[in-house]
């Protein structure tokens, strides 16, 4: 730290004092630094009360050294949350952070995690370390939800599975394998994507390039640029994949296009890396929801798969997720080494210095639903409603749309869309007009969280849509 000292000591004149106006004032001046290059100024000036007046005065600079980080950008989703709490339009509707809210638009703690909790209290469990890959119940059971309990991949015991810090986390310990053991390789991410998948690679120093997905014209897939971007792409590269309920766009391949998909990946010899954040979420359907990532097991290609808990049990604040890398069927004992050994002991590697273990409240809330049948059931009907409320919401809105704009303009697109998210397909400026003049907050790119919507406020959000679209450029 930089620092300067400035300590000026006086004597003022007295009645009694036989002195001169030139000798009143006697200064002696130390300066304990040779910069002068300052921001900040302290100046304290002491008396010791007595009558020669003497007086001490020091100035004390000092400059951290921090001053030379630059400010960071607002987070582009999280931020427009705390936009939202700062404004007092009792019209406001937050729809930028992908949160399940009620009816009532109050964030929803499921019964059956509320059961698991109760379970966790009764059994007085502890709250010692875990281990580093995380709670085995949990792993256990992530895997089998992910591929089906009777999947060749479990029951040969294919799946290296590491309990992560929600998607986010899992995404991160996968990033930093990457970097590490496949150096160059580079990772295809759709255009557009989740906003954090770019500033999780930039930050794990792992190359990215984007591939077609969105096309403005149909709001729709584009599927032939998909293909064609893919094809592409250099040996080796990695292709992140939406597994469902595409974020932000909403807007999923068809069975068939995944199956083309699948097959271009493996004729190219690329590496699918899947995003899965709405198992179950999306149609209500767990299995439905995993289809994507079974078909890629199933032809025995080796996947990368991050799971998430936050949207289909609540867990936001949990962070409870877990990363699974499915490794090759070649029979082990013809090899030196095994593959799932090695990549599992790199993943616990890698998470050691990173946050040295998991937590254990949401693994086993996780593991109490999954691994117990009766929540389990309990758990699909919970999802069923909450995803059922979703479809009833986006089929209230596109009937708004519909009913109100009389332009001829065809919002189907609304309804051909799945999970919780609609890509509306306003640009920016007509995004910004969503929140100065309706008070309707949501991410830039025109995206909005159904979950974050009601019944009641859909004709209040599609005036503010017909609005945006038509009156601002």
């Amino acid at each position: 730290m930089a620092s300067s000292l400035l300590s000026i000591t006086s004597l003022s004149s007295s009645p009694s004092a036989s002195v001169s106006t030139e000798d009143s004032f006697r200064g002696r001046l130390k300066l304990h630094s040779s910069s002068l290059s300052f921001t900040k100024e302290k100046i304290n000036i002491f008396s010791n009360g007595k009558s020669s007046g003497r007086v001490s005065m020091v100035v004390a600079v000092n400059t951290s050294r921090f001053e030379g980080v630059p400010m960071a950008p607002a987070d582009p989703i999280l931020g427009v949350s705390e936009a939202f709490k700062a404004d007092t339009n009792d019209l406001k509707l937050n729809l930028g952070v992908g949160a399940y809210r009620t009816e009532e638009l109050h964030p929803y703690v499921l019964e059956v995690v509320k059961k698991a909790e109760n379970l966790m209290l009764e059994r007085g469990e502890n709250k010692e370390y875990l281990p580093i890959e995380g709670l085995a119940a949990f792993n256990k059971a992530t895997a089998e939800l992910l591929f089906g309990a009777d999947n060749p991949v479990i029951k040969e015991q294919r799946v290296a599975t590491v309990q992560g810090l929600s998607g986010t986390g899992s995404l991160r310990l996968a990033a930093a394998l990457i970097e590490r053991y496949f150096p160059g390789a580079k990772v295809l991410i759709s255009a557009p994507t989740w906003g954090n998948h770019k500033n999780i690679f930039n930050d794990a120093r792992v190359p990215w390039s984007e591939y077609r997905y969105y096309d403005p014209k149909t709001v729709g897939l584009d599927f032939e640029g998909m293909i064609a971007d893919i094809e592409a792409a250099p040996e080796g590269s990695f292709v992140l994949l939406h597994g469902c309920a595409h974020n932000p766009t909403g807007i999923d391949p068809t069975p068939e296009q995944w199956e083309k998909i699948a097959d271009v990946i493996q004729e190219k010899n690329l590496i699918p890396f899947f995003d899965v954040a709405y198992q179950g979420f999306a149609s209500g359907s767990l299995d439905a929801d995993a289809s994507s990532v079974r078909l890629f097991a199933a032809r025995g290609m080796e996947v990368l798969i991050a799971q998430s808990y936050s949207k289909n049990l609540g867990l936001y604040s949990e962070r409870i997720g877990a990363m699974n890398v499915v490794c090759s069927s070649a029979d082990a004992a013809a090899r030196q080494s095994d593959p799932l050994t090695l990549v599992k002991s790199q993943l616990k590697r890698i998470a050691r210095p990173m946050y040295s273990n998991p937590p254990i409240h949401g693994a086993r809330i996780v593991a109490n639903v999954v691994g117990d049948p009766t929540l389990f059931n309990e758990w699909k009907a919970e999802m069923e409603m909450m995803a059922g409320r979703i479809k009833n919401v986006r089929q209230k809105l596109y009937d708004s749309l519909s009913s109100k704009d009389k332009s001829g303009k065809d919002w189907s697109f609304v309804l051909k869309q799945i999970g919780m998210f609609s890509f509306t397909g306003l640009n920016k400026a007509q995004s910004d007009n969503m929140t100065d003049k309706w008070h309707v907050y949501m991410t830039k790119d025109g995206r909005i969280s159904l979950a974050g919507l009601s019944l009641a406020k859909c004709e209040y959000l599609a005036d503010a849509i017909i609005d945006s679209y038509h009156n601002v450029n």
